[in-house]
């Protein structure tokens, strides 16, 4: 899934945001009225935002919010931020890397709340079957990502930079991966859950990395909106995010419905969704807490990929949101 992947976006991105000088959001801006829609872009649909977003909407914490919730699931981030570029999204997960990069093509965003703080449900796989035991065993080889430029492309590099080690990445897209690996096209996949959690539990493949333990602690994920939107509906967002809070809450809290939610929202076995839960939701940020330390690491791997020209860490968040999970 090309969570952070900017080429498509940024090709067709027009200079359409004014840059607003901004500090901490307060209580700046028009009030919420009753029944402000906020459209909320999410980029896949078998990925925890959706979870999260889905819950919300069906455990009615948006409506108790006073607000109305849009979801509009995209193919990608980079599909995703496009359509905030083009004014068709309001509140968004993407990437700081996009953020930092999309600033310097005129897309003013800027984070607002911390999602993941690191890739959990992530790891570097190998069909069960395979004679490659140990990642040094990869020298050579071709691994399977999503695309250039995304989360899978970071993290194949990463792995490349840490184990001192050479490989070919080859971009099949996120519907690519199981199938090429299983079809022996590929030797490797960079995976992510809750497709990585059902290639284990089906025993069709197995880890040679867990990114979520590996990768040093960054804000890998997190909800993003325009300067313009977060001057002009501040306590729209602030609602949003309560609700989007109070939905991972409940998942957290209440793990037979949690379950049975998460199944029928990612089309996947009770199992692996209890794995979903345990291995991904159950690590996510509850606080929406982004520092300057992880939004900095956060940038540092955008370099793996060869994103240099990126705003300043200061330019790309804020910090006067404050995420007060909404109870049903």
């Amino acid at each position: 899934m090309a969570l952070l992947s900017l080429r498509g976006a940024l090709r067709s991105v027009a200079r359409a945001l004014v840059l607003l000088a901004l500090g901490a959001p307060g209580l700046v801006g028009a009030p919420a009225r009753a029944q402000d829609t906020v459209r909320i872009g999410l980029p896949t649909k078998t990925y925890y935002p959706t979870i999260i977003a889905e819950t919300a909407l069906r455990q009615g914490l948006f409506a108790k919010e006073g607000i109305k919730a849009e979801l509009t699931i995209y193919r990608s981030g980079g599909e995703t931020f496009e359509a905030m570029a083009a004014g068709a999204a309001d509140l968004q997960l993407n990437s700081a890397t996009i953020v930092a990069a999309g600033r310097r093509k005129g897309v003013d965003t800027k984070g607002v709340a911390g999602a993941a703080l690191g890739y959990f449900g992530w790891y570097l796989m190998v069909r069960s079957d395979s004679k490659v035991t140990q990642v040094a065993e990869l020298e050579g080889k071709k691994v399977g990502i999503t695309a250039a430029g995304s989360g899978s492309d970071i993290l194949a590099r990463w792995t490349m930079q840490d184990r001192k080690i050479k490989f070919t990445p080859v971009a099949l897209g996120g519907s690519g991966l199981v199938p090429n690996l299983l079809a022996g096209n590929v030797d490797a996949v960079v995976l992510y859950s809750p497709l990585s959690f059902q290639m284990m539990q089906d025993k069709t493949a197995r880890s040679l990395i867990d990114f979520g333990t590996e990768i040093p602690q960054h804000v890998a994920a997190m909800w993003i909106a325009t300067d313009t939107y977060i001057q002009e509906k501040p306590l729209v967002i602030q609602k949003a995010l309560n609700a989007l809070y109070g939905g991972l809450a409940f998942l957290r809290a209440n793990r037979p419905d949690a379950i049975k939610m998460i199944a029928e929202i990612d089309e996947i076995p009770d199992r692996v969704a209890e794995a979903e839960l345990d291995g991904n939701l159950a690590k996510l940020s509850t606080t929406g807490e982004m520092t300057e330390e992880w939004m900095s690491r956060a940038l540092e791997f955008s370099k793996l990929i060869g994103m240099t020209d990126l705003a300043p860490v200061g330019d790309i968040y804020v910090t006067g949101f404050r995420p007060v999970p909404t109870v049903k």
